[in-house]
């Protein structure tokens, strides 16, 4: 007996393809992303339920969101000391039961608190599904595996609005959260047959003043961000942006002397994630904002239904799709470094002629399009997500995805906010009530020239930066020894 339990873990760690591993990690962040943007399409709904006005109900996004910003950083330490496995697995689980607590909620704020409990779930799952898969699969196969993880996040915000609108219309909100459960026991299940437990070495004692700092400071800047595309809350967005601000700067200033910091800044002195970190940052920028922007200028611009202007949407996950099995192939070809510049600025051009899209173009043009900018858009964060670990140690490893996750999710939420400030402002300038076409035009084009600002910093990583991974050097290497 002793000897079976002896060889289990032995005959797992044996079997699983890197694919296997790919495609559970994605399958809990595909049903995260697509619970956060199902639940926006039922919000005016149940908001008749429970008796409050349409725009009470945000703070059921919000409260979400601010889970996040407190747990995310979090989560490599959690890894390290339970095994990324423990966490991965009870993540999930909490994931589930939020979910449950969701469905059954009678009142909005049963309904927050419950979603507070998600986010928990949902803030260790990002990262540490991250984790889990930097650890299991080969340094050969992770631009593969990376694409894989790509796929739920493009997709989620795309395949959710439709599938809002189809649960509300035909069955009752509450199946938004009562489909997640189903979901949640088949992954905890296979996290428990194909996925090892693996334990990081804690540095040292956690870093209990650094959590509260940077949970004020990321919660305040979230909340604050996503308030700031709410009419009539820009005042109190910039007070909670200036109050994460403040906050930001109290936890440097403590970091500094923290043996184990729960945001290890060091990290951005590591050349490939530093660089991977500020481009893709930039690069994110368009990325949070499209999914806000383009529902509103097919709905409000062009005259669109809701449906409608989901069907065209579907493009960007089209694009997601074709680009996974294409992005290996590439790299080896063209290395990180050069990939990185020319499809930035290819990806980043293509978003931008959205500014250009007007209701007596062809939708067939307007949709072939959007699925080369998403195509070219999926291929960039595959690659920002896999270089950014080229030269992390395995002791650094949950540090530095709880670090990267973090930055990711917030660049995503300052993508909306700076997409509505240009909306906004646009409108503004113009003297417009409602949105025109010329409003949304000037919002692609900020948010896509920001964007293209990544460019200089993508031309800053090495020209050999990922050669293992990608396979390129090895190629010149053999071409340059004739």
């Amino acid at each position: 007996m002793s000897d079976q339990i002896y060889q289990a873990p032995m005959v797992r760690r044996a079997t699983p393809n890197f694919r296997v591993i790919a495609m559970i990690v994605a399958c809990a962040m595909l049903m995260e992303n697509v619970d956060a943007t199902v639940l926006a399409t039922a919000l005016p709904t149940m908001a008749r339920d429970f008796g409050v006005s349409a725009p009470a109900m945000s703070i059921a996004l919000t409260s979400y969101l601010l889970s996040l910003a407190i747990f995310i950083p979090a989560s490599g330490r959690m890894a390290d000391s339970f095994g990324s496995r423990t966490v991965f697995r009870s993540a999930i689980a909490v994931f589930v039961i939020g979910s449950i607590f969701c469905a059954f909620a009678p009142t909005l704020s049963f309904l927050v608190l419950a979603r507070l409990l998600q986010g928990i779930g949902g803030a260790m799952m990002m990262p540490v599904g991250r984790l889990v898969l930097m650890r299991s699969v080969a340094r050969k196969d992770m631009v593969s595996a990376m694409s894989w993880l790509l796929v739920p996040a493009l997709i989620g915000p795309i395949v959710g609005p439709p599938l809002g609108g189809f649960i509300v219309t035909y069955l009752d909100w509450r199946w938004i959260f009562y489909i997640n459960v189903p979901i949640g026991i088949i992954g905890m299940i296979f996290v428990s047959i194909y996925i090892d437990e693996l334990k990081g070495k804690a540095t040292g004692p956690f870093d209990t003043i650094g959590f509260i700092l940077s949970g004020i400071s990321l919660g305040s800047m979230l909340f604050g961000f996503e308030l700031s595309s709410h009419d009539g809350e820009g005042s109190f967005s910039i007070f909670l942006i200036a109050i994460g601000l403040l906050f930001g700067i109290a936890y440097l200033r403590h970091a500094r002397n923290h043996p184990a910091p729960i945001m290890d800044f060091s990290l951005m002195k590591v050349p490939s994630f530093g660089t991977s970190v500020i481009a893709g940052s930039l690069t994110r920028i368009t990325q949070g904002a499209q999914p806000f922007l383009l529902p509103l200028l097919f709905q409000i611009g062009f005259g669109l239904s809701a449906a409608a202007a989901g069907q065209i949407i579907i493009s960007t996950a089209l694009g997601a799709l074709f680009m996974k099995p294409l992005a290996k192939a590439v790299f080896r070809r063209l290395g990180f470094r050069r990939s990185l510049v020319l499809n930035g600025i290819i990806g980043t051009i293509g978003y931008g002629l959205c500014a250009a899209f007007r209701p007596d173009w062809s939708m067939p043009l307007i949709f072939i399009i959007l699925v080369l900018s998403a195509f070219f858009m999926s291929f960039q964060f595959t690659a920002y997500n896999t270089i950014a670990y080229d030269e992390i140690g395995p002791e650094r490893m949950s540090s530095a995805t709880s670090f990267y996750t973090t930055f990711q999710q917030l660049m995503l939420s300052l993508g909306i906010c700076l997409g509505a400030l240009a909306l906004h402002g646009s409108m503004t300038v113009n003297g417009n009530l409602v949105p025109q076409l010329g409003d949304f035009s000037a919002a692609f084009i900020v948010v896509a020239v920001i964007s293209l600002t990544a460019t200089f910093w993508n031309l800053r990583f090495s020209p050999t930066a990922g050669a293992e991974i990608s396979g390129h050097a090895a190629k010149a290497g053999s071409g340059a020894g004739h």
